[in-house]
Order: C-alpha cells, then structure tokens, then sequence
C-alpha cells in the first residue's frame, strides 16, 4: 500500500484487526504452554478481532448496497 495515500476506513479496521490478530501471538504461545491468564487475554482479543470483522463486514454490505442501488 502507498504510503502517500490516505487509508479508507474499512481499510484501517481491517489493518487494526491485523495488529490484533499479531499482537495476540505471543499470548497465545503462553496460553499453550499452561499460563491461563494468557487464555483470557486471547479471549478478549478475539472479541475484539470479532467485533472489527463485523464492523468491516456491515461497511462492505453497506457500499455494495449503495452500488447496486
């Protein structure tokens, strides 16, 4: 993606839902490894993967409608 360019904002849920997918790694390494406060943590950071995913998916709707209609 060019730099230079300005980011819609269907693209920036979609960038933030990326970093949270990344950041959730080293989380989810622990919770394997038998650290249960690590699990909550991958919980939590699933919902919120969860609720970027819908906020894309209702934005994508919402433009599709607006193109065929």
């Amino acid at each position: 993606m060019n730099e230079t360019t300005e980011l819609t904002e269907l693209q920036q849920l979609y960038l933030n839902m990326l970093d949270s997918l990344k950041e959730g790694i080293d989380d989810m390494e622990r919770f394997e490894q038998g650290n249960m406060s690590a699990g909550t943590r991958v919980r939590k950071n699933m919902q919120t993967i969860k609720e970027l995913a819908q906020k894309i998916r209702i934005g994508v709707q919402e433009q599709k409608n607006a193109i065929t209609n």
